[in-house]
């Protein structure tokens, strides 16, 4: 059997025990690397919005990856999922960007559909992910967001409690009206997972788990 080898490409340090603790659990006997780069992120945040040179810079590090040896790619913030994009249709080994999982399941469950993030430039890319992979799956979807104002900066200065109280808000309240709430950002998971049954009716949806179990079902023997 050839050996398959997974490139993370992040733009937070802080993702890559995550990841590699779910590739562990998940993707036995596949060889993983991790590149990280938070000046992409820091970029798009300072000027609200993924620039030309930015998608330009995401492309270069999907092309190391694919120099590095690795036979796919994933690429683990949502923030820069257009330029994921545009990078894999040059690239020469399947690229996925970290939240199409997550948004295909979104729409399989159901039509009215809660996105939350903390970032402007992550809540655009993601409802628009979603309305794009509805329209391939022909399914009609309603997208209710939700921006949780100052959220990211309190947790930037190490205020968690002020981050999670907006973001529990925010997820009791899409529950509560949507038939499934999408994370735009993995680390609102811990705030979910706080939460009891009867806070989320729903179901809520977020990104590595779905994105891991999604190229298990890929890379993995059957």
């Amino acid at each position: 059997m050839i050996s398959t080898t997974l490139g993370f490409i992040h733009t937070s340090a802080t993702l890559v025990p995550v990841f590699q603790q779910l590739a562990a659990a998940q993707l036995a006997g596949v060889e993983t690397f991790h590149i990280s780069d938070d000046s992409l992120i820091k970029d798009v945040i300072r000027r609200n919005e993924l620039t030309p040179l930015t998608a330009k810079r995401v492309a270069q590090h999907v092309a190391s990856a694919e120099e590095a040896g690795a036979n796919y790619i994933l690429v683990t913030c949502s923030s820069i999922g257009r330029a994921v994009e545009a990078a894999a249709l040059n690239a020469k080994v399947p690229v996925l960007r970290v939240d199409q999982p997550m948004a295909d399941a979104a729409v399989q469950i159901g039509r009215r559909i809660g996105v939350i993030a903390t970032l402007p430039t992550t809540l655009d890319p993601t409802a628009d992910l979603i309305r794009r992979r509805a329209t391939a799956a022909e399914r009609d979807v309603q997208i209710t967001e939700r921006l949780c104002q100052g959220a990211f900066a309190a947790l930037m200065s190490g205020d968690a409690a002020t981050h999670d109280a907006a973001v529990a808000a925010a997820l009791r309240e899409l529950s509560s009206s949507c038939d499934v709430v999408v994370l735009a950002q993995a680390s609102m998971a811990r705030v979910a997972d706080a939460l009891s049954p009867s806070e989320k009716p729903a179901p809520v949806l977020s990104s590595p788990g779905l994105a891991i179990k999604y190229l298990a079902s890929v890379l993995l023997d059957s």
